[in-house]
């Protein structure tokens, strides 16, 4: 498995090998081996995996967890092909204002480690894109907020042959900077406190 860091402080992508035949193929989009050499910790605790299935189109995001109490993904697509985007959210951060953008699709399996307190945001390319995630805590709906995929100042990825599908709560989301002058994003240096504890929390 390949493991590159991103442009975003504590995001990675994990590219593995896959091994086709003639029956299809056999890939394996987590090893604990590669993840623990890229995050110096021995284990992902997963408390719960989530799927979502979208139309071309779709734009979701961004999204993130107030924090604490936190959480990180480990996401994969599993279906279709997608752009899947961490955006660095975190106030104090050395690359605050800053993302990244993977392709992603069931032929390369390439996985997105999201850090506690960043962003994520996702652009479906074809109908029926299923987006795999593994998460270190449970999803709760009042501890998850968003802040607009259109916010001109961060100029996200967003494909122009594209009439982008929202959702409500996404199509009102506010302006980083607006987010960031109401006290709404996280706090890097606690991020990394809670990254810290809850991959050590398995071993």
């Amino acid at each position: 498995m390949k493991v590159e860091e991103l442009a975003v402080t504590g995001a990675f992508v994990f590219t593995p090998d896959v091994y086709p035949d003639h029956r299809g193929s056999f890939v394996s989009p987590f090893q604990q081996r590669a993840f623990a050499s890229a995050k110096g910790a021995p284990f992902l605790p997963v408390a719960q995996t989530n799927h979502s299935v979208s139309r071309r189109g779709v734009v979701r995001g961004i999204h993130y967890t107030v924090t604490p109490p936190g959480t990180t993904k480990y996401v994969y697509c599993a279906a279709g092909e997608a752009i899947d985007i961490v955006v660095d959210i975190r106030v104090g951060s050395p690359t605050y204002g800053k993302w990244d953008a993977v392709r992603v699709n069931p032929r390369d399996f390439r996985a997105v480690y999201f850090p506690v307190g960043v962003g994520h945001a996702f652009v479906a390319l074809a109908d029926d894109t299923v987006m795999s995630y593994m998460l270190t805590s449970a999803y709760v709906p009042e501890y998850e907020k968003a802040i607009s995929v259109f916010d001109p100042d961060l100029g996200l990825p967003i494909p122009g042959d594209i009439e982008p599908i929202v959702s409500e709560r996404d199509s009102v989301g506010p302006r980083l900077a607006e987010a960031a002058e109401a006290g709404l994003l996280p706090d890097y240096q606690e991020c990394r406190a809670i990254e810290e504890r809850l991959l050590r929390s398995a071993s």
